[in-house]
């Protein structure tokens, strides 16, 4: 047999699927950089509010857009599935919920909780503006 005709030693990544916790791992992170985005977002829409009312009405404009308002949907997703998961984390570091079906049901509550936050905050917001 040639090396060319050898089976690989491990699945690629397209076929083995990968347990919630790690993509919730890789989730946790890529919320991180998603928050710090949303961090310098609010810095420059405080900056244009400071500097003139023009300047504040255009940031404004463009959050009110249909993907300023998708982008705003999920920085507000990112920052609650950040602190979801970030309580997970505090259980863990206390040595709490590291059975195999523990950590897929926290998981899944961060999930789940995360989801329900957002669209309270965004009803609650929406029903005040309107």
């Amino acid at each position: 047999m040639t090396l060319h005709n050898k089976p690989p030693l491990s699945p690629h990544l397209q076929i083995y699927r990968l347990p919630l916790s790690a993509l919730l791992s890789i989730t946790h992170r890529a919320t991180g950089v998603i928050l710090a985005l949303g961090a310098m977002l609010l810095v420059l829409v405080l900056s244009a509010a400071a500097n003139s009312p023009g300047a504040y009405s255009t940031a404004h404009q463009q959050l009110d857009t249909w993907y300023g308002q998708i982008f705003l949907i999920g920085l507000t997703f990112s920052l609650y599935l950040h602190f979801c998961n970030g309580i997970r984390h505090l259980f863990w570091d206390v040595g709490l919920g590291f059975e195999l079906d523990t950590v897929d049901k926290s998981a899944k509550l961060a999930i789940f909780f995360s989801i329900l936050l957002t669209v309270a905050t965004w009803w609650v917001a929406t029903s005040m503006a309107g």
